[in-house]
């Protein structure tokens, strides 16, 4: 079956589609606005720390490549930074300038040969920039040493104890990160990206901004959860006002801080609505990472909450968290929990899941050429 949903009609058109030799979920098409999914699997961003200056290089292209060719419907690059200041590292793709363009065109154009499509997901890390490796322990570069620079957030309010101070955003700094989301996204549609995802989670800037665990403001971009969303909207509206209406735009956003007075699902759920309301076409639900928290691991530990953003606030959603085996995101899509699958670690292990997940559920679906002599035959 293909579900057809079209944002500014609010509601999910279907038809019927025949697709191999059965009709699962994981491998049913799906449109949304001019972007056609060839199955239900997303390539999830993925930190690669791997770049120099931004630029993107030969290790970009073969692990983008890689999943192109095992066979995903959509990969979304690591979170690329629209600014210097706003990478998580020194080693983070960045997309503030357009020498960038050639390499990350490079990649668009073999990962759209193989029949997938591609998207950028776009980002700035506020208080947690200016961070080392994490193969090299991870912690934060002071500003004044090499590879170091200062951070801003919403409020001088550090991610934990022992790191600097970030600068508190002004009305201009703000201004210029909603620019720098827009050049950003200028400069994506030129060179053929299929989709923008906002990242708004992981405790980076726009999460920072939403939630009252790093919010201290008494301006209206504080205090209320409507002057703390402000910001993560503008920035919806910003994008919006340069990326093309047919083009789909989805916002990763954190559902709960896993934090006693912290963000809820319950404030996720309103967010949802007012992205809805915005024409933002999904969901990508992930949790924590603006707080030390206890997180209950387990298989699938986010799906529940993609499940209630779907169903409350009406908004396709995409679900993501330990989902590692084609049974269980079969299960997911056919209980209604989610629409899409994003797939990280398992992709990490495993580039050509989908083709062994298309034979797990009885899926004929086309290999590469030149894999087609490893097939598995019935």
């Amino acid at each position: 079956m293909t579900f057809i949903y079209d944002s500014k009609k609010a509601h999910i058109y279907t038809t019927r589609y025949t697709f191999g030799s059965t009709m699962t979920n994981l491998f049913s098409p799906i449109q949304i606005k001019n972007l056609n999914l060839k199955n239900r699997i997303v390539v999830s961003p993925m930190c690669e720390y791997s770049a120099t200056d931004g630029f993107a290089n030969n290790w970009h292209l073969v692990h983008l490549g890689a999943r192109a060719i095992g066979g995903a419907a959509l990969i979304i690059t690591e979170a690329i930074a629209v600014s210097p200041e706003g990478r998580i590292s020194y080693s983070d793709l960045g997309i503030w300038k357009d020498e960038h363009l050639d390499k990350l065109k490079e990649i668009i154009d073999f990962v759209h040969e193989q029949g997938t499509l591609f998207g950028f997901q776009l980002a700035h890390a506020g208080r947690k920039a200016s961070h080392d490796k994490p193969w090299k322990g991870g912690k934060q570069i002071p500003a004044e040493d090499e590879n170091g620079w200062q951070t801003f957030g919403p409020s001088p309010v550090a991610f934990t104890e022992g790191e600097e101070l970030p600068v508190e955003l002004d009305k201009a700094g703000i201004q210029k990160v909603l620019e720098d989301f827009k050049a950003a996204a200028v400069r994506a549609d030129k060179i053929g990206a299929d989709v923008l995802e906002i990242h708004g989670a992981h405790g980076y800037l726009m999460h920072q901004f939403y939630s009252p665990l790093s919010n201290h403001r008494t301006d209206e971009y504080g205090g209320s959860f409507e002057n703390r969303v402000r910001f993560l909207l503008e920035t919806v509206e910003a994008v919006q006002e340069v990326w093309p209406k047919e083009k789909a735009l989805f916002v990763r956003i954190s559902a709960t801080d896993w934090t006693e007075g912290g963000w809820t699902i319950d404030d996720s759920v309103k967010l949802a609505a007012l992205l809805k309301a915005k024409g933002v076409d999904l969901v990508d639900t992930s949790t924590g990472g603006n707080a030390l928290a206890r997180i209950p691991l387990k298989p699938g530990y986010q799906v529940e909450f993609a499940e209630r953003i779907k169903k409350e606030a009406g908004i396709l959603t995409g679900a993501v968290g330990l989902i590692t085996n084609a049974a269980q995101a079969e299960e997911i899509l056919s209980s209604g929990q989610a629409d899409l699958i994003f797939m990280a670690r398992e992709l990490l292990r495993d580039p050509h899941f989908p083709l062994r997940a298309a034979h797990e559920l009885g899926e004929k679906i086309k290999w590469p050429s030149q894999y087609e002599r490893a097939e598995w035959r019935d």
